[in-house]
């Protein structure tokens, strides 16, 4: 899963360099031959819309998401293991929430042929599919995710459950952000 995440940070990366490098070719042109590209405005919104549903991933494998843990850590480890492994099927309901309504989406504009109310025309269906699709791996990896802390549960290995699914700690922030530093 960690690697999943890596892969994802850096393919919005890209994205992100790339669509930085559109808007600055852009501006040049429109400053310098009084010109556009067109479809500046459109591109970012395609690309935040992407990049949207793949942070949902990499917070959710970098256990980034916000929770308000005051009163967590000091809760007996059974109960934190309980609110982890709650919190854990409640993204797995939210991947499934996300994929229904998608769909919804998706076949409106397949229905109506949609497409972008702009210079480009770009049929809707293409940035909506590549949105989609990343909603998709979301809703995989909260199932994947949902499934291994179930086990964890059931089973009775609550301290491994909250070793793998704990909010982090400002210690465990802290101690990653000394590993990376040291690797680069």
């Amino acid at each position: 899963m960690d690697r999943l995440a890596t892969w994802i940070s850096r393919l919005f990366g890209w994205a992100m360099l790339f669509l930085s490098a559109f808007v600055a070719l852009e501006t040049a042109l429109r400053k310098l031959f009084n010109t556009s590209l067109q479809g500046a405005d459109e591109l970012g919104g395609y690309v935040l819309a992407l990049g949207a549903s793949l942070a949902f991933i990499v917070a959710m494998i970098d256990r980034a998401h916000i929770r308000i843990d005051v009163l967590h850590a000091r809760f007996p480890v059974k109960l934190q293991a309980l609110v982890d492994w709650l919190s854990v099927i409640s993204l797995g309901v939210l991947g499934l929430f996300f994929l229904y309504v998608g769909w919804f989406v998706i076949s409106d504009t397949l229905a109506y042929g949609s497409t972008a109310a702009t210079p480009w025309r770009t049929p809707l269906i293409w940035p909506q599919s590549a949105w989609y699709a990343g909603l998709a791996v979301f809703a995989l990896c909260s199932f994947v995710m949902a499934g291994r802390a179930t086990r964890l549960f059931v089973t009775g290995r609550h301290r491994r459950l909250a070793e793998e699914f704990n909010p982090k700690s400002a210690e465990d922030e802290l101690s990653e952000e000394l590993d990376q530093l040291k690797e680069r």
